[in-house]
C-alpha cells in the first residue's frame, strides 16, 4: 500500500514539471505536500497531481538539499539517474 509520508518518491502527473521524480519532504495538509528534487527549487504542490511510486527514501523531515541528494543516491535497489532518465524518454 502506497502513503503520503516523507521520503516517498512520486510522479508528478500533470503541469509544468509533467514527468519529474519527486520526493515528498514534509506534508502540509491532507491536499498539499512539500517536494523537493536535486535539480528544482523545493516547493508544495497537491497531491492530486502527483503518483505515488513503491520506492520510499529514508530521509527526515525537509532535509538540506545535500542530504537529500546524498539519500537518494544512496537508496538500495533504485538508481536516482537512471530512474530520471527512462522518465524523461516517457519509457
Amino acid at each position: 500500500m502506497r502513503y503520503v509520508e516523507i521520503g516517498r518518491l512520486a510522479l508528478v502527473n500533470y503541469g509544468k514539471e509533467y514527468g519529474r521524480l519527486l520526493v515528498i519532504v514534509d506534508v502540509i495538509d491532507q491536499n498539499k505536500a512539500l517536494v523537493d528534487a536535486p535539480d528544482m527549487v523545493r516547493s508544495q504542490m497537491n497531491l492530486k497531481r502527483l503518483s505515488l511510486t513503491d520506492i520510499k527514501i529514508d530521509i527526515k523531515r525537509v532535509p538540506k538539499k545535500r542530504a537529500l541528494i546524498e539519500a537518494m543516491e544512496t537508496a538500495e535497489g533504485w538508481n536516482y539517474q537512471a530512474g530520471a532518465c527512462k522518465t524523461q524518454k516517457g519509457e
